[in-house]
């Protein structure tokens, strides 16, 4: 499986390229609402040429190479009759009929966002309907893929992901609760998952605090790695075991230090501490994986991504320090289980938040549930208005770590970088909340999903952690008498593919869309990720005879389908009927690059395809 064949938006090659009258080496536009702003910019640079009607700079930029449109960008004035003029005048009547196609079928309604959410969801299903098909793992790592980062409209209308049910086998309810280290049931208006205050809360009695937070009599050895924060890839592990099993607090607590977030959010340093201990104490220890070691990592890595020299001196102090609180919670209380299994178990915590981000939701309530310990709330000294715009910033980036909104938080920001670049200098102006938050979303996202960017070592060792929860969710679900989620039962899970699948499908397209934010900075962490994908894809046993899966039970294959909400049913024929018109014509153009695109992405807002003289060209052909 090649890694270009499965980065989605590397997919937008349009039959007649070769017909454009000039290829520029810009990046490529795939997402609706910008593929229309570029192509409206290309007619108006085409009239201008035509025209030779001189431009006007009062509500105009001048042209930007940056929107990768064909043309006569460079305003060389044409004579009537000339074969250049007839083709030009050819191709930017073409041009308007796209973007006039394009608006017809935009629905008022629909954000810009949701327009390009919905096209990479039909990406993704197309990749993962021939990846299904592939084997009998090849379906399970689609399966598993299709039920957690797509969010739950998209998953809730699939038809049954089993051609057949079995009627007479009724999943029945987790008879214990769903977390086994605690079988309290406290009533539905309480919090679970707190505590009683803690003894140590106030033990911090003395004037002096330590260095780094915490009590270890490695603090040398200590030091020294925690004098790499700012390094991406750090031992993590041997942080943990040198900090006593305290990673977060030191982290968080050096973190904030170094940035001086104590001093200008007015944060005392021994309640910061206090708030630390409580927190880093409601983590669930015995989780493999979501304990707080992955939250000290998440952590490290959005501080490094915070150091990015595009976005420097962007962010606020108070957004900084929201981030890196959004990371420090973002799975407090975490049982090491799946949404999908809260809600398929009926559980307390899925009854209370109706089935919608369950942890995400459980994880924010305990946490500003922690600030209110005696002694732990850190921002006592905010005023109101802060308080209240730090509070929506925390709740807006842990809710965007909820998996199932993957699809859609990567196409606000594909939107939003390929909207500015065409629309502007190239620079990216976040002006207002909505992009602030977007960007500081996508961050802590992808410090989320990092593990795959990170040295090898490390990312081996929460790859074994991580699966050792799932099997753990598989072992309960089999106990239970429930079906097995996909990638937890032990006895049949391929882990290496599934990596390759993850990073081709999920991670890849992520942190390219988060390196042409942040370019050229992010290259570094792109090279390691597709060296790790190489491994893995290295690791993987040799495939069985191609009538395996001719073999397999048909009531084990999946027939995936990206469904749509009612009114886009309407679109829906059209949307297919444009791709397959698309498909057909990509058909009669070979790609000499060594790799195979497919056309699954060629379409405009409304799956059209682009018109042949301005068709938007790859640098580097990923999302």
């Amino acid at each position: 499986m090649n890694l270009a064949l499965m980065n989605l938006c590397s997919i937008y090659i349009h039959a007649h390229v070769e017909n454009c009258t000039t290829c520029h080496g810009e990046d490529l536009i795939v997402t609706p609402f910008a593929q229309i702003l570029a192509s409206l910019r290309s007619v108006r640079n085409n009239l201008l040429s035509l025209t030779n009607v001189p431009a006007s700079n009062k509500s105009r930029r001048p042209a930007q190479s940056s929107s990768g449109r064909a043309g006569n960008a460079g305003g060389v004035q044409l004579a009537q009759g000339d074969e250049a003029y007839t083709r030009l005048a050819t191709d930017t009547i073409e041009e308007l009929d796209w973007c006039l196609d394009q608006l017809d079928t935009i629905q008022t309604h629909r954000s810009v966002s949701d327009m390009a959410s919905l096209k990479f969801k039909r990406m993704l299903n197309k990749e993962l309907s021939h990846f299904s098909e592939s084997s009998r793992s090849g379906n399970q790592i689609s399966e598993y893929i299709c039920s957690t980062f797509l969010d739950k409209q998209q998953e809730f209308d699939l038809p049954s992901l089993r051609v057949e049910e079995n009627t007479e086998h009724v999943t029945a309810p987790i008879s214990q609760p769903y977390r086994s280290r605690s079988p309290r049931g406290p009533p539905m208006s309480q919090i679970s998952g707190v505590k009683r205050p803690l003894s140590h809360t106030n033990s911090f009695t003395g004037e002096r605090l330590p260095t780094f937070g915490v009590e270890t009599p490695n603090e040398n050895e200590l030091g020294t790695l925690l004098g790499e924060l700012d390094m991406w890839g750090i031992e993590i592990f041997k942080i943990g075991e040198l900090s006593c099993n305290r990673p977060l607090t030191c982290v968080a607590y050096t973190i904030f230090q170094s940035r001086e977030l104590l001093t200008s959010l007015m944060i005392p340093p021994k309640t910061f501490l206090n708030f630390m201990t409580t927190l880093e104490d409601h983590y669930v220890k015995d989780n493999p994986f979501h304990n707080s070691l992955h939250a000290a990592d998440v952590t490290q890595s959005t501080n490094v991504l915070l150091n990015t020299p595009a976005l420097e001196g962007v962010f606020t102090p108070l957004e900084v320090g929201g981030a890196l609180f959004a990371a420090c919670i973002h799975d407090v209380d975490h049982p090491g289980l799946t949404n999908q299994f809260l809600v398929n178990s009926s559980s307390e915590l899925a009854l209370m938040y109706n089935d919608e981000s369950v942890l995400e939701n459980h994880h924010l309530a305990v946490a500003f549930k922690l600030l209110q310990n005696q002694g732990c709330d850190i921002f006592c000294n905010m005023q109101k208005k802060q308080r209240q715009t730090l509070r929506k910033m925390v709740i807006d980036i842990v809710l965007s770590t909820d998996m199932s909104k993957h699809m859609s938080l990567l196409a606000d920001l594909k939107t939003m970088v390929e909207t500015k670049k065409v629309a502007g200098s190239g620079v990216l102006l976040l002006d207002n909340y909505t992009d602030r938050i977007q960007v500081l979303e996508n961050l802590v996202h992808c410090a989320d999903l990092s593990n795959p960017t990170k040295p090898l070592s490390l990312y081996k060792r929460w790859v074994a952690l991580l699966m050792e929860e799932f099997f753990l969710q598989g072992d309960k679900e089999r106990e239970s008498g429930m079906d097995i989620s996909p990638m937890c039962d032990r006895h049949n899970a391929t882990i290496e593919k599934s990596q390759v699948g993850f990073i081709d499908y999920i991670v890849h397209p992520l942190w390219e869309t988060w390196a042409d934010l942040v370019h050229p900075d992010a290259q570094d962490i792109l090279d390691t990720l597709e060296e790790n994908r190489d491994y893995y894809q290295s690791m993987i046993p040799p495939s069985p005879p191609p009538s395996a899966a001719d073999d397999m039970p048909q009531d084990e294959k999946i027939r995936f389908q990206v469904t749509l909400e009612e009114s886009d049913q309407e679109n829906l024929a059209e949307l297919e009927e444009c791709d397959e018109s698309e498909s057909r014509a990509d058909a009669g153009s070979t790609t000499t690059t060594g790799t195979t695109a497919t056309s699954a992405a060629g379409s405009g807002s409304a799956g059209g395809g682009k018109p042949s003289g301005s068709q938007n060209q790859a640098q580097h052909g990923g999302m």
